[in-house]
């Protein structure tokens, strides 16, 4: 598929790219837009760079993100959220003893008479 990044045209595929960027680590951490490839999530200015082979300051961000989105990977604006274990279940509060209140010093007045 033919795709313009930073001005130049290139005719890319998916398994293009993805062999392109076999052997390349994700650098980490991952903070801004970001793409799924091959089950790693890379810069999407790193993958530019290995498939223009030109230097970051020459494309931007939104390019990379459209060519990679039209090949059919995944993109995201941040990384997504890792996946956490659900946290367990608050334990239930112990029972209140109410025996106190009803015992003979009780401020309770009810059946009581007034003199």
């Amino acid at each position: 598929m033919r795709c313009v990044i930073a001005r130049y045209p290139f005719d890319l595929t998916k398994s293009e790219v993805e062999d392109m960027l076999k052997g390349i680590r994700p650098e980490q951490p991952v903070t801004g837009p970001c793409a799924v490839i091959s089950r790693k999530l890379y810069p999407v200015k790193q993958v530019g760079e290995v498939i223009t082979k030109q230097d970051r300051r020459d494309f931007t961000a939104f390019e990379v993100t459209r060519a990679l989105t039209r090949l059919g990977f995944t993109c995201h604006e941040t990384p997504p959220a890792p996946a956490t274990p659900a946290a367990p279940a608050p334990s239930p509060a112990p029972a209140e003893d109410t025996s106190a209140d009803s015992g003979p010093e009780s401020t309770s007045y009810i059946g009581t008479t007034l003199g």
